[in-house]
């Protein structure tokens, strides 16, 4: 039973996402008045269908994803006609491109202001108490003499300390070196001398403290606040990522259809928190990935679009088709590095060897 629920969980999940991308593409056609031949919940034969306006509403025997048809999608078979894709202005096939990516977003932020407003969410608390302190072999003594509840006001030469980002930006490079800190306890004050040291996982100074976490529930609109701050935080960290990787010639660590699964099969036995956002990061990354210019995806096209507004004039037909063969290519590439990482996560190359 809870295997099955495993596999529901994946195919519900994934296939709801990839059906809300292809949603946002079909509102932003709608707007503008492009003529939508199918709008297809799922792939291979239908099980349901209903035909409305010129447009075949259908699900589909396969619950995976989803896909609209629109005229004049194919640049060889555009006549120019009202009601037909490629031949809108430059600016609404840009809007009908970014509906898509925009959709997963705003999935992502109700998904994770939904989770906000249900389960809570920790908080740094308010006047810079201290939670915890680190005890491993590189903490500094002087952070013995630091207690939970300890309130760090500000640093030597002045330096007030107003946030937690605000002491890791003054430390972060005084590695080795001494520093006082003006201390209260409950209604006692005092001035701590204590050596920075090196954190052996990111190479920056630390003194082996960490904030007090509180756990709260935010009203409706903070939630969708934080909703908003959390998807641009996974946003940010993703881009970082991934361009520290491509200056650094490293390879990236990334999930295929295979991690993914597998990731959502876990977070399906987890419990719903788990799950939830997991949806939530997961739209986001088809959202962010739809967004980079690559050929072919939505990305790609919207540069193609931008190229067209500046140059006044439609990009030709075998332009575009060699343009889309090169993104084909690049995705079919990483689609398989994707793959390859997720099997030698699996240990797979291991059992071969065997």
């Amino acid at each position: 039973m809870a295997v099955i629920l495993q596999v529901v969980g994946v195919i519900v999940g994934l296939g709801f996402l990839v059906f809300i991308h292809e949603l946002g593409h079909f509102f932003a056609a709608k707007m503008c008045k492009v003529r939508i031949l199918t709008f297809a919940f799922g792939f291979g034969p239908d099980l349901i269908k209903y035909t409305y306006r010129g447009t075949k509403y259908c699900i589909k025997s396969i619950f995976f994803g989803g896909f609209i048809s629109m005229a004049g999608e194919s640049p060889a078979k555009t006549t120019g006609a009202s009601g037909e894709y490629l031949s809108l202005k430059w600016y609404k096939k840009v809007w009908i491109s970014l509906a898509g990516p925009l959709l997963n977003y705003i999935l992502a932020v109700f998904i994770f202001a939904f989770v906000f407003n249900i389960w809570g969410t920790n908080q740094i608390s308010d006047g810079f108490l201290i939670g915890s302190v680190t005890e491993n072999y590189y903490m500094p003594y002087a952070s013995l003499m630091l207690g939970d509840g300890d309130k760090v006001k500000s640093m030597e030469d002045g330096v007030k300390l107003s946030t937690w980002n605000n002491l890791s930006s003054n430390i972060k490079n005084k590695v080795y070196k001494q520093a006082v800190f003006a201390v209260k306890r409950g209604s006692f004050s005092f001035d701590l001398n204590m050596a920075i040291v090196k954190n052996p996982v990111m190479s920056i100074g630390t003194i082996c403290v960490s904030p007090l976490i509180l756990k709260m529930k935010p009203g409706f609109f903070k939630s969708i606040y934080f909703g908003v701050q959390t998807s641009i935080t996974q946003t940010a960290m993703t881009v970082v990522y991934l361009v520290n990787k491509i200056i650094s010639f490293e390879k990236p660590d990334i999930s295929g259809p295979i991690g993914i699964m597998q990731v959502m099969a876990n977070a399906t036995k987890s419990g719903i928190y788990d799950y939830l956002r997991l949806l939530a990061i997961i739209s986001i990354a088809l959202g962010l990935f739809n967004l980079f210019p690559i050929p072919m995806v939505d990305g790609g096209m919207m540069v193609l679009f931008f190229i067209e507004g500046i140059i006044k004039r439609r990009i030709s037909a075998k332009v575009v088709q060699v343009y889309n063969t090169i993104g084909l290519v690049f995705i079919f590439g990483i689609f398989l590095f994707a793959t390859y990482s997720d099997l030698l996560r699996l240990g797979v190359s291991k059992l071969l060897k065997k």
